[in-house]
């Protein structure tokens, strides 16, 4: 086997095996019933009517169509909407959503004293025009196609070029690169662009999974198996919103999705291959070389005295053939990508409840059946780019799936619910539109406007929906609401939210002063406790980062290290990268508050920030206390409020105020 290349190293194994004879033949194409075409998600969206409104309440409140499908669902529950939000607390809530930071005092008192009747759509297209709107959209999308920096499984092993596509992710929301196009760059950009960085780039997303890898011998066919469906599962999970995976071993057990769907999906994979694409000039090859040579022929050595070893050898060997690749010097510059190698292109076979070595019949590249006429065939076997095809099934313009999950996306992002509560699910399993024509408004309007992000960030900021309080006025009709529906299924008021991990982290840095304005390159690692260090495979997995500069930058920033997350960003609830996040959960537990009370990122910048109350407030306790509100939490403190923090520096110092400020509802809660 160890002659043999990858790919016929695969061939050659699955030839052996006694299941083979059933794997000359050809799967069936299936058929689906008119119930299962029929189902909502499967049908292509049409714009519907927009509810228009005669009477002087309703005209006020509709700003767009969106206020006006909103309102309808309200009043068929004979529900109203909630009063508008204060200019203070919209401010904070707008800057957090678009570009995860808080506004400084003076940014909130310029728009609360803008009275011009677009002051607060300048207010968004400043934040929407901002590099920081990529770094806070940027985030969400990583959550979903799972993004991180190592490999995952035991070794865990440092992907040293994989932050390139992060820097891409962020470049394009900044951009505001069509999501069609966005789409398409990472399924298929080494196609589009095979000589265009950028596209490369965008490729690595089918690299992004967790990888298995072994010290010694790897068994090809069954590691080939697992990265072919990683690469089928996310397609599913971060562009359509089904749940392909649970077609793998046999037909879903919920939607209309054949296993032989799933395997004709995965055949538009089965000539892609990793593929670290060399930017470094021969001078730099050559001085790499020359400290690496050494080392390498060490480790061959090494690889081949494994492969032949006895069981009681093979640990102490691979120890050291761990220790040999912790010797090499850092990899040279390279492009995280993928190529498609079309002679090295495998036969993809539905496989026996998903084993590898239990291959049935073969298939060709074909979209989900369902979605598709009767019988239709299956892509030529000719096809050079055949994710390139992909791609423009999954972005055409009547694709029931696509633009519904990502408007859904950026719907629940803002209003801290979608439309489909589930956003990874749109099959039967999955949770209903709770304003169905809405959705399919949306996602045609998406579509008609280009598949321009920020032209929906616009429809849906400048919604009066979106600008309610979300503390429910003391009228009858908001105590009615209260108790018709406490969870605020049907937008009659607007839902506090608390800080993801990284907006609190970043907020805490900005308020104190010390955020660090660098964008991009490589991620950083920031000092952490010893024991965790020592927890990992290998204690130098973790080398600090030694401009201690950059320890202070934005969370975006940070090394995703899949064994190993960040104490704060854990217990705040920062998704662990091993599969799609398609929302973060919100957990309120002890440990959050110790964390800010106890941690190490609270004490140290509430130190600055004392310092910086110091400076710009001077002596005054009242000026100090008032600043250390506005900064933190947007407002100036209540008298209540005011009095008591008064009160408390007389006998504690201005670094417990400050940590204190940390630890207020009002700064780690968006209303």
């Amino acid at each position: 086997m160890k002659a043999l290349t990858y790919a016929a190293g695969i061939v050659a194994g699955l030839a052996l095996l006694p299941a083979a004879r059933a794997a000359d033949q050809v799967a069936p194409l299936g058929e689906y019933t008119p119930e299962q075409r029929g189902f909502w998600a499967f049908v292509k969206p049409v714009s519907p009517p927009v509810p228009e409104f005669s009477d002087a309440a309703g005209r006020a409140f509709v700003k767009n169509p969106i206020d006006a499908f909103v309102l309808a669902r309200l009043r068929a529950a004979g529900l109203e909407p909630n009063g508008r939000a204060d200019r203070a607390t919209l401010c904070r809530r707008v800057y957090f959503d678009l570009v995860g930071l808080p506004p400084t005092p003076n940014e909130v008192a310029a728009f609360v004293a803008d009275r011009a009747s677009d002051a607060y759509e300048k207010l968004v297209e400043r934040l929407l025009a901002s590099p920081h709107h990529g770094e806070r959209w940027g985030q969400h999308w990583l959550d979903v196609v799972r993004f991180a920096e190592t490999d995952g499984f035991e070794y865990d092993t440092y992907r040293a070029n994989a932050w390139r596509y992060r820097d891409y992710v962020v470049r394009a929301f900044n951009a505001d690169k069509p999501y069609d196009r966005f789409l398409s760059e990472q399924i298929a950009g080494d196609e589009l662009g095979p000589d265009n960085d950028e596209m490369l780039v965008a490729a690595g997303f089918n690299r992004l999974a967790p990888l298995r890898r072994n010290a010694g011998n790897q068994e090809v066919a069954r590691s080939r198996n697992e990265v072919l469906t990683e690469m089928t599962n996310v397609v599913g999970a971060a562009f359509l919103g089904v749940t392909i995976g649970c077609a793998r071993c046999h037909d879903h057990r919920f939607d209309p999705i054949k296993q032989t769907d799933y395997y004709r999906l995965q055949a538009y994979f089965s000539a892609t291959l990793s593929k670290d694409v060399v930017r470094y000039t021969p001078e730099q090859r050559a001085a790499w070389q020359v400290k690496a040579g050494p080392i390498t022929k060490e480790i061959k050595r090494t690889r081949a005295a494994l492969d032949k070893a006895s069981d009681d050898k093979k640990p102490e060997l691979e120890r050291i053939l761990v220790d040999l690749e912790d010797q090499l010097p850092p990899p040279l510059p390279a492009l995280f990508s993928v190529v498609e190698d079309l002679e090295r292109r495998l036969p993809i076979r539905v496989l026996k409840r998903g084993e590898f070595d239990w291959p049935l019949g073969r298939v060709g590249m074909r979209p989900l059946g369902v979605l598709l006429p009767d019988r239709a065939p299956e892509l030529s076997e000719d096809e050079k780019q055949p994710r390139s095809a992909l791609a423009r099934w999954m972005t055409d313009a009547d694709n029931p799936l696509t633009a519904r999950v990502m408007v859904n996306r950026v719907w629940m992002q803002h209003f801290g619910r979608g439309i489909v509560a589930t956003p990874n699910d749109f099959g039967k399993n999955g949770a209903r539109p709770s304003h169905p024509d809405l959705l399919d408004w949306l996602a045609r309007e998406f579509v008609g406007r280009g598949f321009s992000l920020k032209a929906m960030h616009r429809l849906m900021l400048l919604s009066s929906t979106y600008q309610q309080a979300s503390v429910p006025g003391a009228g009858p009709a908001q105590l009615a609401a209260t108790s018709m529906d406490p969870d605020n299924i049907l937008l009659w008021r607007a839902n506090r939210r608390r800080l993801s991990a990284e907006e609190l982290r970043d907020a805490i840095l900005s308020v104190a002063g010390s955020l660090a304005s660098k964008m991009g390159g490589p991620g950083v690692m920031v000092p952490i406790e010893k024991e965790l260090v020592n927890a990992l495979y290998k204690p130098s997995q973790w080398e600090v980062t030694s401009d201690r500069a950059e320890h202070a930058r934005r969370s975006i920033y940070l090394i995703a290290k899949r064994n190993l997350r960040l104490p704060f960003m854990q217990v705040f609830d920062a998704p662990d990268m091993q599969v799609s996040c398609a929302s973060r959960d919100q957990s309120t537990h002890a440990p959050q508050a110790l964390e800010l009370l106890n941690g190490d990122l609270a004490n140290t910048q509430a130190e600055l920030l004392a310092v910086r109350l110091r400076k710009q407030a001077g002596a005054d306790p009242r000026r100090q206390v008032t600043l250390g509100y506005r900064l933190t939490t947007g407002r100036s403190p209540t008298v209540k409020e005011l009095a008591l923090a008064v009160e408390f520096l007389r006998a504690g110092s201005l670094r417990e105020f400050a940590l204190a400020t940390f630890n207020l509802n009002a700064f780690v809660y968006v209303n």
